[in-house]
């Protein structure tokens, strides 16, 4: 019997050959459209980032019972919070240049090892100044992991969907913090004050287990790596600040605006993220389980805020999603940090509009800041601006911490609208990048 094939019609050889990657349409066709290799990426970098926020709010939940072992005022308290984001800046930095010589994934690792370790090491302090050391050195890793991750998925991400896929990583934020405060309302239920905020650092070692994950199973992009390795400047800290020529803009603008937009936005949410927990239990008076029920609420609307800021960055742009998150976010703290007493169940609502306005406005950084850079230097200008506005950022919890003194918790949490407001001017010196390829 013949094994000769049929001969194709004129219909056959009409008919589009099948797809090679499934479609991108729909609900999650961001996601299919990462492919295996970037949907593993891609969960190397939800997981690093969710653990980094877990490890980071270990800080904020226990610094009631930090405050009452050491002996240390809001000011003392404050610091802690400052010195890991300043000293996150180097981290983020070093991370950043890393990426670029050495590749995203080893960079993402060593991140991870990095605030795991040190987060644990801050459960064993004999004093509040060795606390203040581990807790700086956990800044190093704490700084680096997100940009890492995020240029790494960023890599892998098509245009169409670029926002709402960094939309997602950033999310995850959400979900480390939610785990955070699962653990902590059981932590302190049924462990001494004295002994809890201990217990809670030495479950920073929850990392170990994605470090094992990551190493085998996720790899660069290997378009942007090929172009990454072609450039002889790559991971260049004088490139980022190199002044435009023969009429070329050059990077020195794009740098020194992008870390005015990462200083308002940071510093608005970092005086949340840490005086929140404080401002329910000294001036709402509420309880562990109680202060864990209003953070479901703030926690919440932070989740559903990261991903439907990621959908309007796909479709307003980068800045206007920014623009109007920054306004919202304002609003919402000046009206939750003024509420009169008495009106906890108010407390209780606007939580989540607080919570979703204030991480809303963050679902475009993974993508803005890899658009706004080339391939070489992608790492350092993203590891650079985001972790030094971080750094500049830390002295508005810092300002709260000495002026809660007076001012009380509520009153000083204004500063974070001040935040918002800087960023919202920052974006003036920045361009639109919605579309942009990058490889």
């Amino acid at each position: 019997m013949s094994t000769t094939p049929p001969p194709r019609s004129l219909t056959d050889s009409a008919r589009p050959a099948p797809a090679e990657h499934p479609t991108d349409d729909g609900a999650f066709g961001w996601l299919r459209a990462l492919g295996p290799r970037g949907r593993r990426a891609f969960g190397g970098a939800f997981g690093g980032y969710a653990l980094d926020s877990y490890d980071y709010f270990t800080l904020p939940l226990t610094m009631v019972a930090l405050s009452a072992y050491f002996g240390l005022n809001s000011g003392q308290t404050g610091l802690l919070t400052t010195v890991t984001l300043v000293v996150s800046a180097i981290g983020g930095a070093l991370a950043g240049v890393l990426a670029d010589r050495v590749g995203r994934v080893k960079a993402l690792l060593l991140t991870v090892i990095t605030y795991a370790v040190f987060t644990v090491a801050c459960g064993f302090a004999p004093n509040y100044e060795t606390l203040l050391v581990f807790r700086a050195l956990q800044g190093l890793g704490f700084g680096g992991e997100w940009a890492v991750g995020a240029i790494l998925v960023a890599e892998y991400a098509s245009a169409k969907h670029r926002g709402r896929t960094l939309g997602a990583i950033q999310s995850s934020w959400a979900v480390g913090w939610g785990l955070a405060v699962i653990v902590y309302t059981m932590v302190f239920t049924f462990v001494a004050d004295d002994l809890a905020w201990r217990v809670m650092f030495w479950t920073g070692a929850l990392p170990a287990v994605l470090v094992v994950w990551v190493r085998r199973s996720v790899h660069d992009a290997p378009k942007a790596t090929a172009a990454r390795e072609q450039s002889p400047r790559k991971g260049s800290f004088s490139a980022i600040f190199r002044p435009g020529r023969d009429g070329s803009p050059g990077l020195l603008r794009t740098t020194v605006f992008a870390v005015l937009l990462s200083t308002g936005v940071q510093g608005g949410y970092y005086t949340l993220a840490t005086w929140v927990p404080t401002y329910l239990k000294t001036e709402r008076e509420l309880s562990v389980v109680g202060t864990g029920g209003y953070l479901t609420f703030l926690i919440s609307g932070a989740f559903i805020g990261y991903l439907t800021g990621g959908y309007l960055t796909d479709r307003l742009g980068r800045r206007r999603n920014i623009w109007l998150f920054a306004l919202l976010s304002a609003i919402c703290i000046l009206v939750y940090a003024n509420l009169p007493s008495g009106a906890d169940s108010l407390v209780l609502v606007l939580g989540f509009p607080l919570g979703f306005c204030m991480s809303a406005i963050f679902s475009g950084f993974g993508s803005y800041l890899s658009e706004l850079y080339p391939t070489a230097v992608r790492g350092t200008g993203q590891g650079f601006t985001y972790n030094t506005g971080r750094a500049v950022g830390a002295v508005f919890p810092t300002t709260v911490g000495f002026l809660a003194d007076s001012w009380g918790v509520g009153g000083a949490l204004v500063f974070g609208a001040i935040g918002y407001g800087l960023a919202a001017l920052a974006l003036l010196g920045l361009p639109e990048t919605r579309g942009k390829e990058l490889v």
